[in-house]
C-alpha cells in the first residue's frame, strides 16, 4: 500500500480536524461510537478501501488559523452550550417532524410497504430514548461538568462519584442509539425511497439521513472531545 495509514483512532482524527468527519461519512466509517478504533480497523469494519480513505484525508485542506468553526478547539463550557443549543435542540425539533411524516406515509403507503410500520416503531423508540438521555445530560451531567470546568477540576462532591460513572452510562446509551440507527438505515436501504414513493417519502427519508448525520457528530463531540476532557480535568489537569 503506497499511502501509510494514520495510527491515531478515528475519534482522535476528527477531534484534531473536524473536516475529517465528512470523509468518514463518505466511506461509512463510524467515528462516534466507534471512535476508539484505529483507522485500519475502522476501514475494515466499514469495508472501505484504506488507500482511498488515507488519500481523502490527506486531501483535506489545512485549517485556517482564524477559523472559529472547529468546535473541538473551543473551551469546554462553550462546547457544552453548543451541544445543547445545536444538537439537543435539533433532536427535539426533528423528532415530531419525522414522526409526522411516518404517520402520513403509513396511512398512504402502509399497505404496499409494511416495513414502514417497523420504521415508525423503531424511530419512536429512538426518540423516546434520546429524550430521556438528553434530560439526564441537561439536568445532571452537564451542570456538574460546568461546575467542574469553572472550579478548575475541584467541583463539590457529586451523587454519582467520579464523572466517569455517568459518562459510562451516556456512552452505553450512545451505542444503543447508534445500533438502532444502523438498523433503521438497513430497513430503509440507506434512506432511499422506493420507486413508487411520493414527495413526502423523499422528504421523510432525507430528514432521517440528516438525523443520523447530526447524531454522529453529536455523539462524536461528547464521546471523543467533551467526555475525555472532563475526565482529564477531574483527574487534575486542564484539558488542552
Amino acid at each position: 500500500m503506497s499511502e501509510s495509514l494514520d495510527h491515531r483512532t478515528v475519534g482522535e482524527i476528527v477531534a484534531t480536524n473536524y473536516r475529517a468527519a465528512a470523509v468518514f461519512e463518505q466511506f461509512g466509517i463510524d467515528f462516534c461510537c466507534g471512535g476508539r478504533r484505529s483507522l485500519e480497523d475502522a476501514c475494515l469494519a466499514a469495508t472501505a478501501d484504506p488507500v482511498l480513505v488515507a488519500r481523502a484525508l490527506k486531501a483535506i485542506p489545512p485549517a485556517d488559523e482564524q477559523d472559529d468553526t472547529d468546535v473541538t478547539n473551543w473551551p469546554l463550557d462553550r462546547l457544552v452550550d453548543y451541544i445543547v443549543e445545536t444538537h439537543h435542540a435539533y433532536v427535539k425539533s426533528a423528532l415530531p417532524l419525522i414522526a409526522g411524516y411516518l404517520t402520513k406515509l403509513q396511512a398512504v403507503h402502509g399497505e404496499r410497504h409494511p416495513e414502514l410500520a417497523r420504521v415508525a416503531t423503531l424511530f419512536d423508540e429512538i426518540g423516546r430514548d434520546l429524550l430521556q438521555h438528553m434530560v439526564k445530560e441537561e439536568r445532571v451531567l452537564f451542570p456538574y461538568l460546568r461546575e467542574l470546568i469553572f472550579s478548575g477540576g475541584h467541583a463539590c462532591s457529586s451523587p454519582f462519584g467520579s464523572v466517569e460513572n455517568p459518562i459510562r452510562m451516556m456512552e452505553r446509551e450512545h451505542r444503543e442509539a447508534g445500533e438502532a440507527l444502523r438498523l433503521l438505515r438497513e430497513i430503509t436501504h440507506g434512506y432511499v425511497p422506493p420507486a413508487d414513493g411520493c414527495a413526502t417519502y423523499g422528504a421523510c427519508f432525507a430528514e432521517l439521513a440528516r438525523f443520523e448525520r447530526d447524531l454522529h457528530r453529536h455523539v462524536h463531540l461528547e464521546n471523543n472531545v467533551l467526555f475525555p476532557s472532563a475526565v482529564e480535568l477531574e483527574h487534575g489537569g486542564w484539558p488542552v
